[in-house]
């Protein structure tokens, strides 16, 4: 079902059922009633990432609280996206580009690298997870992706199950078209690893190439930022091989 982009939309943690109503945090509250200025009776859809999407009335029980009261689902709670987007910390601005960007696109894990080149850092996995939901309300996404720990990318591949077949953007390749190395894929499962402005290191590219769970992929004749990178690359592997086909 289409996401209805004309009515405002709500994260909440509270479950959500007809009748069921709950009371807005105070960051909500400050949201709905002095920048929006709801008044008693206004609607907005409220989605938890678990419980699909629903049409919820405003009230004010008092001055100084609002009540949301779910009345219908509009939307079910579609299944969990598989995609896990693996990606090397950028600069705080592109930072959160990023996130938004692999919300969009279908990420369903959001877990920061550290890689040799790296340079940005992350500083709160907190501030990341709030933009991953500011970015679900503004597209119309139901699922919540997680925000992970930090992790070397050492580390990460020495535990790495190798079921699920990590895609990593390699500028070294030795054609331009990704579509035949995707085509070959058979997993499922997938991965998106894209490093940092400064690319992997020769020992990374060399670690990366000795996996037999990892395929490189080129991204055209053309060098891109990280962040268009990372855009290019979730684009072409829902398409190819993803949730788009």
């Amino acid at each position: 079902m289409r996401a209805n982009y004309r009515m405002q939309r709500l994260y909440v943690t509270a479950a959500l059922a007809a009748g069921a109503g709950f009371e807005a945090t105070p960051e909500q509250f400050n949201y709905l009633a002095n920048v929006l200025r709801f008044e008693d009776g206004a609607e907005v859809l409220v989605f938890n990432g678990r419980h699909g999407e629903w049409r919820a009335t405003v009230s004010f029980p008092t001055r100084k609280r609002i009540l949301l009261t779910p009345v219908e689902e509009t939307r079910p709670q579609p299944a969990d996206c598989d995609l896990h987007f693996l990606f090397a910390p950028l600069k705080v601005g592109r930072m959160d580009y990023l996130i938004q960007k692999a919300v969009e696109m279908g990420a369903g894990i959001l877990q920061p690298v550290i890689t040799q080149h790296v340079q940005g850092k992350i500083g709160n996995i907190e501030r990341l997870q709030a933009n991953a939901v500011e970015a679900a309300e503004q597209c119309g996404v139901l699922a919540i992706p997680t925000v992970r720990p930090t992790v070397k990318l050492k580390d990460m591949l020495e535990r790495w199950p190798s079921q699920r077949r990590i895609i990593y953007c390699d500028e070294d390749a030795s054609t331009q078209n990704p579509l035949p190395a995707l085509a070959a894929i058979t997993e499922r499962s997938l991965a998106l690893l894209v490093g940092p402005e400064g690319g992997f290191s020769d020992e990374e590219r060399q670690l990366l190439r000795s996996l037999p769970f990892v395929t490189a992929i080129p991204l055209g004749p053309r060098i891109l930022r990280a962040d268009t990178a990372a855009v290019a690359a979730m684009a072409v592997v829902q398409a190819a091989i993803g949730d788009w086909r």
